[in-house]
């Protein structure tokens, strides 16, 4: 099956560019089972195959149409619908989530940060009132609107797969009442924009300082508060309050540019409505993929999650009367079994060595002996060009050097299908230490490189702590 992916996708590139691509890199997959790839050669694209036609059909429509409206969203190069793949616009490797992961580590929002999110909400409104003006619902997937029926599938998936799996006691004739309280109170709310759905940090692209959209294919009709929950109460961004609530009024403020007669008081009484739904249906996501599925890297989500719900309660900000989910929500924020995971979770530190034969294998201090040392002399060196002898794997012209190399890429195809394998072996074992090991003549350039690439991939894909060091380098 990936053999004849990559075949039909090497097709597809080359009717686009005439020439068949140097290499074809598979990607992280994310939670979707969409497929991403990596093509290189006369032009670098994302080729994608999905086996889902209609989700197909959806972004490629919307793609289209937000390109059309001048949003910065990927371009789309090429499609072949009846073999489920399209060609993309390569936006690199930087999500907003992992500017997050590095500039907040802290609690604090550094500059960058924040201007990058006040360009994201800048946008927002643009995807929302603008670009809904002339939509056709029609290519929506799976639902045109997100109605009742959408607002039950969510509140269900909450039920089942999070409350019943972590043993929250509730009178389920009492919640399902609530349930339907509450769903009379959101449909209230104006619901005739476009709304994104999965408008998180996850799902935007930084490329030159700029911000740029992706996975917007499960976007429909729907009400304007879903989207902006969904980005200031993202779990695992773990946005500092104040900084929330200055996000919302600089949304506000712009979304009065595209809807003067907008009151913000009333937007603020369903916005917290909207806020819980959200966060409902993320922790209906960690308890079916943590608990069902026994993904323990899923329940890593479950505290950020349980600590939005208690601020929301905690400022009695929910705006309707619910008692018997606000008992059941409570609860989750008291549960000694939610507690008990948060505090038996073991944080996996991935180590990334490069290195130089010469020096020997860097020794492994963490007493457990796992990973991996990957040989990387086999690979074209640098170092035998006068221009790169006083360079290393960090600099672009060497990067860019072993990136025209289809062997390299062929190296990194096979290094990172054994170490993305580790670490979700790792993760669901509760192990907390992986060693991966690149060693070269050197190690100035080619282990250098090869440690970045690899830290780079786990960091995108993963939750966990990366300790990079180029030994020979003295960093």
């Amino acid at each position: 099956m990936e053999s004849q992916i990559k075949k039909d996708l090497n097709n597809l590139y080359e009717s686009f560019t005439g020439e068949k691509a140097a290499s074809i890199e598979a990607l992280p997959r994310s939670g979707s089972n969409r497929q991403y790839y990596r093509l290189q050669g006369k032009q670098n694209v994302i080729g994608v195959y999905n086996a889902d036609k209609a989700e197909n059909k959806a972004f490629l429509y919307f793609a289209r149409h937000f390109k059309k409206h001048q949003l910065p969203v990927p371009e789309i190069f090429a499609s072949d619908e009846k073999n489920d793949i399209y060609l993309q616009e390569d936006l690199g490797e930087n999500t907003l989530f992992s500017y997050i992961e590095t500039d907040n580590r802290n609690g604090d929002f550094s500059g960058r940060l924040e201007g990058y999110y006040k360009q994201v909400l800048k946008w927002l409104p643009e995807f929302q009132v603008k670009a809904a003006q002339d939509i056709n619902y029609e290519y929506c997937y799976p639902r045109k609107r997100f109605d009742r029926q959408s607002m039950l599938w969510d509140l269900n998936y909450f039920k089942y797969y999070f409350l019943k799996l972590a043993d929250i006691p509730f009178d389920e004739e009492k919640l399902e009442n609530d349930f339907n309280t509450f769903m009379d109170f959101l449909s209230e709310a104006p619901d005739h924009y476009f709304l994104y759905r999965d408008f998180q940090s996850r799902n935007i692209m930084i490329k030159d300082e700029k911000p740029y959209f992706i996975d917007f294919q499960g976007g429909r009709q729907g009400a304007l508060q879903y989207d902006i929950a969904s980005l200031l109460y993202d779990a695992k961004a773990n946005i500092p309050q104040d900084i929330r609530d200055k996000f919302l009024e600089i949304y506000l403020e712009q979304l009065q540019n595209y809807i003067p007669e907008l009151n913000k008081h009333k937007f603020r009484e369903y916005y917290y409505g909207f806020v819980l739904i959200r966060i409902m249906q993320a922790m209906g996501a960690y308890g079916y993929r943590g608990f069902f599925e026994g993904k323990k890297h899923f329940l890593q989500s479950i505290p950020f999650a349980v600590a939005n719900l208690k601020q929301l309660l905690d400022n009695q900000n929910l705006p309707v009367h619910i008692p018997e989910l606000t008992y059941a929500l409570k609860a989750i924020t008291h549960s000694q079994k939610l507690q008990s995971i948060s505090a038996g979770q073991k944080h996996l530190t991935v180590e990334l060595n490069s290195f130089s034969y010469k020096r020997g294998i860097p020794v492994d201090t963490s007493g457990h002996g796992g990973g991996f040392v990957f040989d990387c002399r086999p690979l074209p060196n640098p170092g035998r060009y006068e221009a790169y002898k006083d360079l290393t794997g960090n600099d672009t012209e060497v990067i860019n050097f072993l990136n025209d190399k289809p062997e390299v890429h062929k190296f990194l195809d096979h290094t990172w299908a054994l170490t993305r394998q580790a670490v979700e072996n790792y993760l669901e074992r509760g192990f907390d230490h992986l060693t991966v090991n690149f060693g070269c003549t050197g190690g100035q350039h080619r282990s250098v490189y090869m440690a970045n690439f690899i830290a780079n991939r786990i960091k995108e894909m993963f939750d966990v702590s990366i300790d990079l060091r180029h030994r020979e380098q003295n960093f």
